[in-house]
């Protein structure tokens, strides 16, 4: 049982260090719509 607790210690570990270490990059996103879905 202690085993497992500091296996899931060490995963929680590492989810914690990806949080903070990695950012997102905000881009700008483009989306085509046709013709026919904007004419009623």
């Amino acid at each position: 049982m202690v085993v497992l607790g500091i296996l899931a210690a060490i995963v929680y570990g590492g989810m914690v260090a990806l949080v903070i270490s990695v950012e997102p990059n905000p881009r700008e996103m483009t989306v085509r719509i046709p013709n026919d879905r904007l004419e009623p």
